[in-house]
């Protein structure tokens, strides 16, 4: 997941401009905004959602809209990328929708911020799923699916690794460029180099070839069945295994295996072994097949865009509205209830925050349902990250430096340890905009795990933060950019709570981490939950960590709750069997 998520230390309130409705049915040309400072208590972004927010109670209980729904189809708690994706995709299918969200902005560890000129992704600089082909662009699909589109910058290349034993291999957009590559530091494996990535294009073009909705649906799944059973098939077959005992069966080089574990820790901060196939094919074909593309402006404008254009459809976002639980009646999720006592009401219940904090904070009055504790006997919480967002001189950085790099010097035992290896982007090579003239932008990630930061007093507290970081830097200054330290003119450093105090990531973790070896995908919870009308999305549900999953998640999750509350074609009976077998398959994972 380090392709995925970042926080840094608290951004000031970035300006965000209410949208105007877009002309129906064409597509918008958007960017991120230009940003500026703001002061305390004049945020543009605090002004619109309380505009919104006059709009959104004049449809909840005890504001005018009566009982049973408030007028809304759903509310969605969290305005990730997942739980916007779903939300756009139900306000493109005409449902009524009030996203709630805690902050001034959308877009949770997709979003921005801005110091001193310097305009920074809070997370992942690296982004799949953002082409203008395929069936797996899904951002560029959602942001159609509400009228928008987004000019993007192609980028040369994913990653360059720089690992053990000097070996160095870039990861080229061209995937012919990749593999020439890697069978020149490997000429002994090119059979199995050709066979290991040849399997994760059959896995990718099955995917590509089929419209992907909610595996939850019946209808769905027996209508792409038989447009497509062989791709469908293929899919079955590799959903319960993993990436790296699909590598083993074709490589027999220990430092190759090796690398392809540092290929899918970017995915998913585990090794292959431990990270589904279909999850690694995703990944490591749309890279070449669509291509990074990194959205002019920066990634926050995706967010913002989503944000637009769900307003565009009619629906809302409300800003600084903290919900702090879900309100069932009978057993079934009607509404929730914000920290400030207010209460809003709609047919469905659709939660972006992770499931430790769905099932534990929203719903912490309920008892525990099965589902859940299998998915907690099945997975763990993944280590958060320490992350350093710096501004640097130009001059440091040498001539056709790649955007994105990952580093591990020494030991490859140490990847998946805490603080082991480094990502690093730096936005910058590809949009100089972001930083003043003459600098550019580094964004530097490693895992941490909370533990190792909670019970220090403040003093400590920073003081620690301080020598990690330095010493992160210092590995990156010996490794790549000899005199980075004295090129840094802003550094901000944010530790496992930055990314759960800011973000309410459940102890900073982004995504669940199989306790042991899993079986694929089989294990992963999906949209749906025990409680009636209430929904998961993002990245504790199927299928997993990282950009494009959670869009993929968000895209499966509006189609069913579509279903379910009639704005698709839905079939009860076959429904039941399917969930029935989906949770036995879960239970032998």
């Amino acid at each position: 997941m380090p392709l995925l998520l970042l926080a840094a230390a608290r951004p000031r309130s970035p300006v965000l401009r209410p949208s105007s409705a877009s002309s129906a049915g064409a597509a918008r040309a958007s960017r991120a905004r230009p940003l500026g400072d703001t002061r305390r208590g004049t945020s543009a972004a605090a002004v619109a959602s309380e505009k919104l927010g006059v709009k959104v109670e004049e449809g909840g209980r005890g504001g005018g809209g009566g009982g049973g729904g408030g007028g809304y189809d759903a509310i969605v708690v969290g305005s990730g990328i997942g739980g916007l994706v779903a939300a756009t995709q139900l306000a493109a299918k005409g449902a009524r929708v009030l996203v709630l969200e805690k902050y001034v902005i959308p877009g949770g560890s997709s979003g921005y911020y801005r110091r001193d000129g310097f305009t920074f992704d809070v997370g992942s600089s690296v982004m799949f799923g953002f082409s203008d082909k395929g069936n797996l662009n899904l951002i560029t699909q959602a942001l159609e699916a509400v009228g928008h589109k987004m000019e993007v910058i192609p980028d040369p290349s994913t990653v360059h690794f720089h690992l053990p034993g000097d070996l160095s291999v870039l990861v080229h957009r061209e995937y012919d460029d990749f593999v020439t590559e890697l069978v020149n530091k490997f000429p002994h494996e090119k059979e199995g180099i050709m066979k290991f990535y040849g399997t994760c294009w059959k896995i990718f073009n099955s995917l590509n070839s089929l419209e992907l909705k909610s595996l939850e649906e019946p209808l769905y799944l027996f209508g792409q069945f038989f447009q497509k059973p062989l791709e469908c098939l293929t899919l079955a077959y590799y959903l319960p295994q993993n990436a790296g005992d699909i590598a083993r069966k074709f490589i027999k080089d220990q430092q190759l295996l090796s690398f392809i574990d540092a290929e899918c820790f970017i995915v998913s901060t585990v090794n292959a072994l431990q990270t589904p196939m279909i999850n690694a094919s995703m990944v490591l074909c749309d890279r070449h097949f669509g291509g990074i593309n990194y959205p002019v402006g920066g990634v926050g404008g995706i967010a913002m865009s989503l944000a637009d254009g769900l307003v565009d459809k009619g629906s809302e976002i409300q800003y600084k509205a903290n919900v702090a639980n879900v309100i069932l009646e009978n057993g079934k999720a009607v509404g929730v209830k914000l920290s400030n006592g207010k209460e809003f009401f709609a047919k469905t219940v659709i939660s972006n925050a992770t499931r430790w904090d769905t099932f534990g904070k929203l719903l912490k009055d309920e008892e525990l349902p099965e589902e859940e504790k299998n998915f907690q006997k099945n997975y763990v919480k993944a280590p958060s990250f320490l992350s350093i967002h710096m501004g640097v001189k130009a001059s440091v950085l040498p001539a056709g430096t790649d955007c994105h790099h990952f580093v591990l010097e020494d030991d490859w035992s140490n990847l998946e340890k805490p603080y082991g290896s480094i990502f690093l982007s730096i936005p910058t090579v590809l949009d100089p905009s972001l930083a003043p003239e003459g600098h550019h932008i580094l964004h530097i990630f490693t895992t941490a795990g909370i533990e190792d930061w909670e019970g220090l007093p403040r003093k400590d507290y920073e003081k620690k933060k301080e020598l990690v970081a330095n010493e992160i830097i210092k590995r990156l200054e010996n490794k790549l950019f000899p005199g980075l330290q004295d090129s840094i003119v802003l550094k901000e450093v944010g530790s496992p709570k930055t990314h759960r105090r800011f973000l309410a990531r459940n102890d900073g973790t982004y995504g669940p981490m199989p306790r042991g070896k899993p079986k694929g995908l089989l294990a992963m919870p999906f949209n749906t939950t025990s409680i009636d009308g209430l929904y998961c999305v993002g990245d504790s549900c199927f299928p997993g960590q990282g950009v494009i999953a959670v869009a993929f998640s968000g895209i499966m999750c509006a189609h069913r709750v579509a279903a379910d509350i009639g704005l698709e074609q839905r079939s009860p009976v076959l429904d039941a069997g399917l969930l029935g077998l989906l949770r036995w398959l879960r239970t032998l994972a």
